[in-house]
């Protein structure tokens, strides 16, 4: 495809994507069978004549390759850098478009979106009122694609509205504690709308249908209503006071589910597997939980991508842990996202066990700790897993960062609640046998 050809960002992916695929040993044409797309797909991936509009696919393609944590976080900045460059030379070489816009194309291997629509929420969750699921950022859901013509008025305000739309969906907007029509969760959705309606020109267009699951109760946790802040800006003494509503230098995408393998994510659901759909791939796992009111089982990976927008580079200085309620594990069914898949590749580079009085990260799998610094064209990916044995937790993270003579703090959690987190011991266990179209019950306990 035009957009990517000749770009030397798309050019150093494909030579990365080359790479894992020589040493690999697999061919093409099994590479295709094991990712579900085609094999023409593949070479223009690997030659550089095509860049997959979701990093996804290209995490699958390395997961298959058996790429290190290492090689993970390499391809996921070169992605993240040729994407970049692609939506540039778009901007630059857009013509003008008819009077009524093609539909978007969709990407060949792209998975189809599981059904969602707005459910009731879990009681005492949001006040009654009914729970709006939007996709996320990040390999898990990314923003609709611009159209590959678009008009000049989109092509000139591109650049800046796709910078927006990606701070907004990683960070929604400020909203104020409470619950309700008005709470973190409606605000989440509109924002999320807002923002790929700017980036791309398209109207947002609503969400399909998913069965509703039957309304759950929320067990013996305190729900904790938790705004997300936008960061807090410390100028030096010696400097003029900032802006107090002046945007942190940088942005942080998160991905709250990161299945480690297709088979790694288990859901706590309290609803009989009868009123429980089919399992969710990890893109679409975000309105999957939000449509069942779902939880973690025993353990959840949240991937951040953390990525500097001004000229100047930002350092990371510390990642903490923030416990916001703590009671007893929910006694829901556990439901498996997959079943016979092969060994883990460890992407595990911090971790907190949750059962501890006072929580904190700790570093794992040999990666270095904090401080790290981040820019505009170089970026860093942080896989963070929290585990639980015996206990039901909500958290979130505040990463403290410095730029110059700013200083700040950015909170991030779930699209403006808490991360939730449940202990999983000897609750029943239901699994989706592939060609299956019922769960079935687990019997290895």
């Amino acid at each position: 495809m035009s957009e990517g050809t000749g770009a030397v960002e798309t050019e150093e992916f494909a030579r990365l994507l080359r790479e894992l695929k020589d040493r690999s040993g697999l061919s093409y044409g099994t590479l295709a069978k094991r990712l579900h797309m085609s094999t023409s797909t593949l070479h223009r991936y690997c030659n550089g004549t095509a860049l997959p509009h979701e990093y996804m696919p290209a995490e699958r393609f390395a997961r298959v390759c058996r790429a290190t944590p290492e090689e993970l976080v390499e391809l996921h900045r070169s992605w993240i850098l040729a994407d970049a460059a692609r939506g540039r030379r778009t901007d630059r070489t857009a013509e003008p478009a008819p009077a009524e816009a093609p539909a978007p194309v969709a990407e060949p291997d792209a998975a189809p979106a599981a059904p969602v629509a707005p459910v009731e929420p879990t009681a005492g969750e949001t006040g009654g009122a009914p729970v709006v699921v939007a996709p996320v950022v990040g390999a898990v859901a990314e923003p609709v694609r611009p159209l590959r013509r678009r008009s000049a008025l989109i092509a000139s305000a591109a650049a800046v509205a796709l910078l927006t739309a990606v701070m907004i969906v990683a960070r929604p907007t400020i909203w104020g504690g409470g619950s309700g029509a008005g709470g973190p969760q409606a605000a989440g959705a509109t924002a999320t709308a807002a923002a790929t309606a700017a980036a791309t020109g398209v109207p947002a267009v609503p969400e399909p249908s998913l069965p509703a699951p039957a309304a759950s109760t929320t067990g013996t946790v305190t729900p904790t209503n938790t705004a997300l802040a936008t960061a807090t800006t410390t100028p030096s003494p010696s400097t003029p006071a900032q802006p107090a509503d002046a945007p942190a230098p940088l942005t942080v995408g998160t991905r709250p589910y990161v299945y480690a393998d297709p088979c790694s994510q288990h859901f706590l659901v309290n609803s009989a597997p009868a009123q429980v759909g089919p399992p969710a791939t990890e893109r679409d796992a975000p309105r999957w939980a939000a449509a069942y009111g779902a939880v973690s089982s025993g353990e959840q990976q949240v991937a951040l991508t953390v990525q500097g927008t001004g000229a100047d580079p930002v350092v990371l200085e510390a990642l903490h842990v923030r416990i916001t309620a703590k009671g007893a594990p929910l006694a829901w069914n556990d439901y498996s996202m997959g079943v016979g898949c092969g060994g883990e590749v460890d992407t595990k580079s911090f971790d907190i066990d949750l059962d501890r009085g006072s929580p904190v990260i700790t570093v794992k799998g040999g990666q270095r700790d904090f401080p790290y610094k981040v820019s505009k064209s170089d970026p860093e990916v942080f896989y963070v897993t929290a585990h639980t044995k015996a206990h039901d937790v909500r958290w979130d993270l505040t990463l403290d960062w410095s730029s110059g003579d700013r200083r700040g703090t950015i909170q991030i959690d779930n699209r403006g609640t808490p991360f939730r987190t449940s202990a999983d011991v000897n609750r029943p266990g239901y699994d989706y046998p592939p060609g299956s179209s019922e769960w079935i019950k687990r019997t290895d306990g």
